[in-house]
């Protein structure tokens, strides 16, 4: 008997682990720790569908917003690990660890990259009020009026925040910031005239550029968008060097067995090589990643250490 029990117990240990037969089994839920209406909400929404048929169980998006996305991201730090609870989110993932001295999770203990989604520039985005039509002129009347220019953010922390205290910084200007539960209401603030500047992910102001609602002077990134391809980068238009994208990408609590987080990869890569997700990002201005849990993992962690680097260096 005690070699059988003794046989049995080599045999679970060795067996593949089982947490993925069958799996999913009930909806799984993406916690998007911002308000709805902001790129992360937007692309989350954009790609649910899809996963909900390759993985055969229903995409719960739930929004859970404030304070730069600490708090939705705490949740899904504390969710069972049991593969149906996830973080979809942006770029603010990085920027938390080195601007709040006392998280309630590690982002490198508590959590599983599984894989980037996508990225896309951001776009710097006036009031019609605004008497700037260019960069220049908006760097030019800043220093006129240091600080009395509002900027909105999604929050202290997000990447609205602190993209834009990097455009600050290099431009060597100086605005204030109005910090909102999210990109949605920052966005609502800009176009009531609440504050006068914006820099959000290309697909959430996209329509709001169209229609004139909103002034767009320059996307984020070294190259233009295809989507506007008339409107310069911040690079070209006065601010040397500046070059930074909005990114969202999918984790998972650190105790997910590997065959689960492997389940899910495998599922994300396939929708964002579906032609009609490939368009439907293109059309928002993204491009579709796809990249392996390593490879994520790996770019997760230079992130951490360089915005690390530059938040010192701003003295945030």
């Amino acid at each position: 008997m005690f070699r059988i029990a003794c046989a049995s117990l080599f045999a679970a240990l060795i067996a593949p682990p089982a947490a993925a037969d069958g799996y999913p089994q009930k909806p799984i839920r993406l916690v998007v720790p911002f308000s709805p209406g902001g790129g992360t909400d937007l692309l989350a929404r954009a790609v649910s569908d899809k996963l909900t048929e390759v993985l055969g169980a229903t995409i719960i998006v739930d929004n859970r917003a404030g304070a730069g996305s600490t708090i939705g991201t705490a949740q899904v730090a504390r969710a069972a690990p049991d593969g149906y609870t996830y973080l979809f989110t942006s770029a603010s993932y990085t920027f938390a660890p080195n601007f709040y001295r006392d998280l309630p999770y590690d982002p490198l203990k508590d959590f599983k990259p599984i894989t980037m989604f996508g990225s896309l520039p951001n776009v710097l985005v006036v009031h019609p009020s605004m008497p700037v039509k260019s960069v220049k002129e908006l760097l030019a009347l800043a220093r006129k009026r240091p600080g009395e220019i509002h900027y909105g953010s999604a929050g202290r922390g997000s990447n609205v925040h602190l993209t834009t205290e990097l455009f600050l910084y290099m431009a060597k200007i100086k605005m204030t910031q109005v910090p909102y539960k999210g990109m949605g209401p920052a966005q609502i603030g800009l176009m009531s005239g609440e504050v006068q500047v914006l820099l959000p992910a290309f697909q959430s102001i996209f329509p709001f550029v169209k229609s004139g609602q909103v002034r767009a002077l320059a996307v984020t990134t070294k190259q233009r968008s295809p989507l506007l391809p008339d409107l310069p980068t911040v690079d070209e238009a006065g601010v040397p060097g500046y070059d930074k994208s909005a990114w969202f990408g999918l984790f998972a609590p650190a105790a997910v067995p590997e065959p689960i987080v492997t389940r899910m990869y495998q599922a994300v890569a396939k929708v964002l090589k579906n032609p009609e997700i490939v368009k439907r990002l293109a059309a928002e201005g993204a491009v579709a990643r796809g990249q392996p849990p390593a490879e994520f993992d790996t770019f997760v962690r230079a992130e951490l250490a360089a915005w690390a680097k530059l938040i010192r260096e701003m003295k945030l």
